[in-house]
């Protein structure tokens, strides 16, 4: 009896230290010592939130470049559902959109190969990078679709270009809302 008393005495004290205040502690560390990524690195214009540097979204609007597919949702891109399709490499619906997004790419940039991630979602559905090469892929029709020179829109994919971890670790990449909002910032916001 002595000693399940003493381990129900533990369990009490572990759970005020390590369920209430080890949780407050770090919580509160984590939102003083790095303010903007403990709330999401969210982005905001004129006072309300656009989005997150974290979490991948949906653009279709002609003259800007589009994200990787999702598979988080219904409609894809909810944060709620993250999650991939979980359908095999030889399931007919995963090969029936791949192809209808391969279509949808050769309609709006022409023939050529396609960046693998452009077709592809991620694991989670909502990354919000694409590939150097994705970027690249679509650098001479979105130079076309905001009037500017093919050397321009590269040189602004370049800026926004994350290197490799370490310089070895990962691969380039490219967060899609930043480089959509340089977009905007150099280029002038498109009408809807």
């Amino acid at each position: 009896m002595k000693t399940l008393l003493q381990s129900v005495k533990l369990l009490l004290v572990m759970t005020f230290l390590l369920g209430g205040v080890y949780p407050l502690v770090v919580t509160n560390l984590g939102a003083w010592v790095f303010p903007s990524q403990s709330s999401g690195l969210l982005l905001e214009d004129n006072g309300s939130v656009i989005g997150s540097e974290l979490i991948g979204q949906n653009f279709s609007k002609e003259g800007y470049f589009i994200a990787r597919p999702s598979s988080a949702g219904d409609d894809g891109y909810d944060a709620l559902s993250s999650s991939g399709s979980n359908l095999a490499p030889t399931n007919k619906l995963l090969l029936d959109r791949i192809n209808a997004s391969k279509e949808a790419l050769h309609v709006r940039f022409g023939e050529g190969d396609i960046p693998s991630d452009l077709v592809m979602s991620s694991g989670s559905g909502l990354d919000p990078h694409i590939s150097k090469l994705a970027a690249l892929y679509q650098v001479n029709t979105l130079a076309k679709e905001r009037h500017v020179g093919n050397a321009q829109m590269l040189e602004l994919v370049n800026q926004h270009i994350e290197r490799k971890f370490l310089g070895f670790i990962g691969e380039e990449r490219v967060n899609v809302l930043l480089l959509n909002r340089a977009l905007d910032k150099n280029f002038g916001v498109l009408n809807p």
